[in-house]
């Protein structure tokens, strides 16, 4: 027996003793017992409060089972069968989110990591789909080359309070571009082929 179960167990009398219970069989201690003594009572909810901050102490001791590490992120062809491709242009990070549905109890339960939607982009730049341009202020963005229009690949101005910016979505064409390489989109790394910042990885291309 553990020291910890060993102050349980002691504790489980005591408990009984305070609530006039017979710990030896479980039968009512009878009213005139001098274990039915207000004041006893008393003293037994009160050893019963520290061995129960003595518990709470050895359970702190007990080393936290670590998590396991989650894999890398995988899908197989099956899984990928399940895609459901849009017939309108969707964003990035969209396609990245409907790729992730397809494992979400993998995800779900911590067992793998998430697939990263910016590997597409980063993709799609290594194969000279995507490029950067200037986009006042002296800021790069990305835009579509005239091969990455060929595989579907669609260019739209977002705006937000009278603020402009290129975005790149994801025609139906370009969808399934994506997923018949999705082995090489995932080893895809983010790479320096273009002098691109971290503010333009964060930003609304994705």
């Amino acid at each position: 027996m553990t020291e910890l179960e060993k102050i349980a167990y002691a504790k489980s009398f005591i408990d009984k003793l305070a609530n006039g219970i017979n710990p030896l069989d479980d039968t009512p201690i009878p009213d005139d017992d001098i274990a039915n003594n207000v004041r006893l009572s008393r003293c037994f909810f009160y050893v019963s409060s520290i061995l129960q901050k003595e518990i709470d102490r050895e359970r702190r001791k007990i080393p936290k089972e670590k998590k396991p590490e989650k894999l890398p992120f995988s899908i197989t062809p099956e899984q990928l069968q399940g895609f459901e491709y849009s017939t309108y242009p969707i964003s990035v990070s969209a396609m990245g989110k409907k790729i992730n549905w397809l494992v979400r109890e993998d995800i779900e339960e911590k067992r793998m990591e998430k697939f990263s939607y910016r590997k597409i982009n980063y993709w799609l730049r290594d194969i000279g789909m995507i490029e950067w341009r200037e986009w006042g202020n002296g800021k790069s963005k990305r835009f579509p080359t005239p091969e990455g229009e060929a595989i579907g690949l669609v260019l739209q101005i977002w705006e937000n309070y009278g603020r402009k910016s290129p975005v790149i979505y994801l025609s139906e064409e370009a969808q399934h571009f994506i997923i018949d390489n999705i082995e090489a989109v995932m080893a895809a790394e983010k790479g320096s082929l273009s002098p691109v910042t971290e503010e333009d990885e964060e930003g609304t291309n994705d």
